[in-house]
């Protein structure tokens, strides 16, 4: 796929007549970037109508060998120019896919406590695809109520490992805890047999090692219902164990 139809195809997804400021919140989030330590997470702050990178953290650098300036100087074409083109159609079917759910799923008023999830292969310095997974979070909407600022991290994971190409859109509920409303999975599913997107939370909570109450609370539901929800994940993946779960998954989190 020509870049210049990737453009076109990104525009569309994206199509915004808005354009607020958001100097005094952008500034704020580059201060944060001083006290991060260097690691395997980077973070920009990206402008879909202007298809510019409105910041990127000091740690595009140590996590890619890549020039930031450069990235910064020529947008998000670059960007995309370095995404393993077997990912490319995955990847826009994401975005517009995410999108159109946004749109028709979440109430204009909700859509700042979204949060979006997906994973692509991207070429480093070294000209080696690494795995990214990158996690946005809306900042500002057009008047379409289309996100077109965003607060995006990328986590760079080693090459070497496999992983599936998904997607996912996660809400904030009344205890301020993410819960899965959309999930899709655009490769073979590690996560089959049927596991729901509230199953999906559970699992993923587990993995941050909170108990049953303690889930419970967050996801506003009993803590036998999570006892339920814990069964009906182990017999419907076929595992004995919530450690056998973790084992399988922890290196997968994108998937959840």
């Amino acid at each position: 796929m020509r870049y210049n139809q990737i453009k076109e195809l990104y525009k569309s997804i994206f199509e915004s007549y808005d354009k607020p400021s958001l100097e005094t919140h952008i500034k704020r989030i580059i201060e944060l970037d001083t006290y991060l330590p260097y690691s395997s997470t980077f973070f920009c702050i990206t402008n879909t109508q202007s298809l510019k990178f409105e910041y990127i953290s000091k740690n595009y650098n140590s996590c890619l060998g890549l020039n930031a300036r450069e990235l910064q100087t020529k947008g998000m074409r670059y960007f995309w120019s370095r995404i393993h083109p077997d990912d490319l159609e995955n990847w826009l079917k994401v975005l517009n896919e995410l999108m159109e759910f946004t749109l028709e799923n979440i109430e204009e008023t909700d859509r700042h406590k979204a949060n979006y999830t997906w994973n692509y292969r991207f070429k480093n310095a070294q000209d080696n695809y690494v795995n990214i997974v990158q996690n946005t979070t809306p900042l500002a909407f057009d008047s379409a109520g289309k996100p077109i600022i965003g607060l995006a991290h990328y986590t760079v994971l080693h090459p070497n490992l496999k992983m599936d190409i998904s997607a996912s859109a996660k809400l904030l509920n009344s205890q301020n805890e993410y819960e899965t409303i959309y999930f899709n999975n655009y490769s073979q599913k590690l996560l089959s047999a049927g596991i729901s997107n509230r199953e999906r939370d559970v699992i993923r909570l587990l993995i941050l090692g909170f108990s049953s109450k303690e889930i419970s609370q967050k996801l506003n539901i009993s803590p036998h219902t999570v006892d339920t929800h814990r069964r009906n994940i182990l017999k419907k993946l076929n595992i004995t164990s919530t450690g056998e779960l973790i084992g399988m998954l922890k290196m997968n989190k994108n998937l959840i």
